[in-house]
């Protein structure tokens, strides 16, 4: 038995944000970064939330990959002002720091650990959870998953339970439109490797696969315009932005694959960011993958157009088409193209297997890799040459 999990609204488009006017309540506490601050983002959420009534506070303190530190810093805050909606306005970053918060304001008795599929949370005792996105790739205004950066260890940690799926999410196209062309590289290819991945992985379903497929249509065809017209071509934007949420309910819907095991590695050991991190290994890992899943391959190098010869050699040109589409938006093909100095990366080597192989994509992944496969894959990314393996 299995269930589909996601927001119980979703509200996109042209406008979408003006649903915060809808809002009843007394408090509203924004989870953001103080970036978001500066570009006014955060003042666009504010003047929609001013005609409800309610008292808003501001946490800005959010940091790329934020750390438990930061978490447990804001839930103490949010503690304090007792909100009844809580908003994680941002990246990936953002949201996931606006679930784990609102765990710890729920339930001050657990701690950020405690926030597995095994607990029981009780959320929605005293605040719901609208999750605001300003970047298309992450998928984490509905996903169900948790990333926290341990910094004491080094180590990103994944965690998960379905009673964090926010409320609502909020699509606005118009908050993403002057995202940077490297912002919109790496956020758009970890939409990407999400979708390859939750089409793939061995606890797929009907209902990831049809999401799964139609982002990585999307990604395919817009993530190249979003990329070179920007603000220019705002039907790219909004395609992309849905596409990320899509990927975001297949995956967290399915599961993640080694592509995230060895991406959360690298990007923990040497503070790479996540959609660069996780994008570069995708050629390589769909390559080790095609003894198990070629005819998956197939399916989707026959959604994006890819039609003539066998599954494997449809496979393979997706691959290709792949690496294509990274060169396109200037992402990098290979470990070593990141400025990572050798001697550094084998000097870390033996961490970064330990740190991939304790993720929870090792087991679903198609192929299961044994760590002597996860060290060649790490060598053969950084070189860039391809998996013969």
């Amino acid at each position: 038995m299995w269930f589909f999990t996601s927001p119980r609204t979703i509200v996109f488009g042209e406008g979408a944000l003006e649903y915060l006017k809808e809002l009843e309540g007394k408090k509203v506490f924004i989870v953001t970064d103080k970036n978001l601050r500066k570009l006014g983002i955060v003042d666009k959420v504010v003047e929609q939330l001013k005609e409800t009534g309610m008292e808003i506070r501001i946490f800005d303190k959010v940091e790329p990959e934020p750390s438990k530190q930061t978490i447990e810093r804001g839930a103490k805050i949010l503690s304090e002002f007792g909100a009844d909606w809580i908003i994680g306005l941002g990246g990936g970053s953002c949201m996931d720091a606006a679930k784990a918060m609102w765990v710890l304001y729920e339930r001050p008795d657990l701690t950020i650990e405690d926030i597995t599929p095994f607990e029981k949370l009780n959320l929605r005792k005293k605040a719901r959870l609208i999750n605001i996105p300003t970047t298309s790739g992450t998928g984490a205004d509905v996903t169900w998953a948790v990333v926290i950066t341990d910094a004491e260890r080094k180590v990103k940690l994944e965690l998960a339970s379905k009673e964090v799926v926010a409320d609502i999410s909020i699509l606005d196209p118009a908050l993403v439109l002057d995202l940077p062309p490297k912002l919109t590289a790496d956020t758009g290819m970890d939409a990407l490797v999400q979708a390859i991945e939750a089409y793939t992985v061995q606890w797929k379903n009907d209902f990831s696969d049809a999401l799964a497929l139609r982002a990585i249509q999307l990604i395919f065809k817009y993530l190249p315009r979003a990329y070179k017209n920007g603000k220019n071509d705002p039907e790219a934007r909004e395609k992309m932005h849905n596409a990320a949420t899509m990927s975001g309910l297949a995956f967290s819907n399915s599961q993640i694959g080694i592509v995230h095991a060895l991406g959360h590695s690298l990007g923990a050991v040497f503070k790479i960011p996540h959609g660069r991190s996780v994008a570069v290994f995708l050629p390589y890992v769909m390559e080790y993958n095609l003894s198990e899943a070629v005819s998956l391959y197939a399916e989707i190098a026959e959604a994006i157009g890819i039609t003539d010869g066998s599954n494997e050699e449809k496979a393979r040109r997706l691959i290709e088409a792949v690496r294509k589409l990274m060169r396109e938006i200037e992402e990098p093909l290979s470990i070593k193209e990141m400025g990572i100095p050798r001697e550094d990366f084998e000097v870390k080597l033996n961490e970064l297997i330990e740190k991939a192989n304790e993720s929870t994509g090792t087991i679903v992944n198609p192929r299961v890799p044994t760590e002597e496969d996860y060290r060649k894959l790490f060598l053969y990314a950084y070189e860039g040459k391809s998996v013969d393996f």
